[in-house]
């Protein structure tokens, strides 16, 4: 199953999400924002800026937050997208968007520019998911997101518990693999440095470890010109693997790591927002 998938699985949530006002007095408006838990980040808009809620929306309440876009590889990359979102005529890469009509509610703006920044690099190369969280709010994408990148509807799936301790997809293999061999890319036979973690396939019996770029050169073999592969084939096992599914394995966060990022999220809306 991709990252998109609706099965409880490891690792970070990084999303950038879409508010809509319900209050009468501001009904219509919009906000856009990222976050790493969606439940938690709408009961803050909807408390004001003392519950950690930013100052665009703060009393102009209650919001709903209708859609969100998950599977970023990491926060920057969310914020990354986030920003292009909220300032489309700013973003180099949406030159070809047009600017908001006279006679365009906010709400369908936000989602011309979201369906075009998904077709347009670096966005379209990304395991995302398109999640819409209020059906009623359902709209149909134009043009409609990439094949690769699943339409869902409700709640994000439960994260299944972070790990204590990082596990490769080798920690159920009945025989010990030799240290020589983990310790080195499969592909250039380099080490590995303690600041990065090697790529692994997570199919039972396969023992591929393999640096980042060895593996995302290997994949873009066939789609020269590109940056970031979509998929590609094992050279240990050859069976098929989509890049975002080894990317998320690989930074899968411990316990600790997931507390010091729900913190973060402040951090980095506060300093959006200044």
């Amino acid at each position: 199953m991709g990252p998109g998938g609706d099965a409880a699985r490891p690792g970070r949530f990084f999303g950038v999400y879409l508010l809509y006002c319900l209050n009468p007095r501001h009904r219509g408006r919009v906000y856009v924002g990222f976050t790493v838990n969606p439940t938690r980040r709408v009961q803050q808009h909807n408390g004001g800026r003392k519950k950690g809620g930013a100052w665009r929306t703060s009393g102009r309440g209650p919001w709903a937050m209708v859609l969100i876009v998950h599977g970023f590889p990491s926060a920057v990359a969310a914020l990354r997208f986030e920003w292009a979102w909220q300032h489309p005529q700013a973003s180099r890469r949406l030159a070809h968007v047009g600017p908001r009509l006279r006679s365009e509610a906010a709400f369908a703006f936000h989602l011309r520019v979201l369906a075009h920044m998904l077709r347009v690099p670096p966005w379209v190369r990304l395991p995302l998911t398109v999640r819409w969280l209020r059906a009623d709010f359902r709209c149909d994408l134009c043009p409609p997101p990439p094949p690769h990148m699943p339409l869902t509807f409700g709640p994000p799936p439960p994260r299944a518990a972070a790990p204590k301790r990082r596990a490769g997809p080798l920690a159920d293999l009945e025989s010990e693999p030799d240290q020589d061999t983990e310790s080195c890319c499969a592909l250039c036979a380099r080490s590995f440095q303690d600041e990065e973690g090697p790529l692994c396939c997570p199919h039972p019996g396969c023992r591929l470890r393999a640096h980042v770029i060895c593996l995302a050169e290997e994949f873009l073999e066939k789609e020269p010109g590109q940056l970031l592969p979509l998929e590609g084939q094992c050279p240990g096992c050859k069976n098929s693997l989509l890049w975002g599914d080894l990317i998320w394995l690989c930074q899968m966060g411990t316990e600790e790591e997931e507390e010091n990022l729900e913190l973060e999220e402040e951090h980095w809306t506060d300093m959006l927002e200044t």
